[in-house]
C-alpha cells in the first residue's frame, strides 16, 4: 500500500483489465485517484467512517481454511489470524442482530464465498482477519 501512495491509479475504463499473460504496462495520461489516506488501525469507527466515504483497500489473513471457505453469514472467528497477506475491498457495513459487520468484496471471484463477498466481524483491536490493521482509501482527481 506504500507503493500506491506514491504511484497514482487509473480506473478501470483508463485500464482495463486484460487477463493477459502477467506483463505489466505502464499507465500514462490522465489518472484518476491517488492514495494518501490511512485508517486509524484497530477502530471500528475509523474503518466505518471511511467505507462511509467509498471503498476502503483493507488487508486481511485469507491463508486459513476458515477465510477460504467461507460461503454465508458473518465470519467472527480468530481462526483466521492476523498476518496480514491478502488485500481485499471494503463496500460498506451493516447489522446483523447486534453484530456489526463489514461488507468486503474479494478478487477470488463470485463462486468464492457469498458471490463473491465476505461480511467479517466489526471488532475492535485488530479485528477479524487482521482486518483493522492497515486500510487505506482514495482520493479522486
Amino acid at each position: 500500500m506504500t507503493y500506491t501512495k506514491t504511484h497514482p491509479l487509473a480506473t478501470e475504463a483508463e485500464w482495463p483489465y486484460t487477463a493477459t499473460n502477467g506483463t505489466c504496462k505502464t499507465v500514462t495520461g490522465h489518472v484518476s485517484a491517488t492514495v494518501n489516506n490511512s485508517v486509524a488501525a484497530s477502530s471500528v469507527a475509523a474503518l466505518k467512517a471511511a467505507i462511509e466515504k467509498g471503498p476502503v483497500s483493507v488487508t486481511v489473513e485469507a491463508d486459513r481454511a476458515v477465510f477460504q471457505g467461507y460461503k454465508t453469514g458473518v465470519l467472527n472467528s480468530t481462526q483466521c489470524g492476523t498476518q496480514l497477506d491478502h488485500a481485499i475491498t471494503a463496500v460498506g457495513w451493516g447489522t446483523s442482530g447486534t453484530q456489526d459487520y463489514y461488507i468486503v468484496r474479494n478478487s477470488w471471484g463470485t463462486s468464492w464465498g457469498d458471490k463473491g463477498y465476505i461480511s467479517i466481524a466489526a471488532v475492535n483491536g485488530v479485528g477479524i482477519c487482521g482486518i483493522q490493521q492497515v486500510s487505506v482509501w482514495p482520493t479522486t482527481n
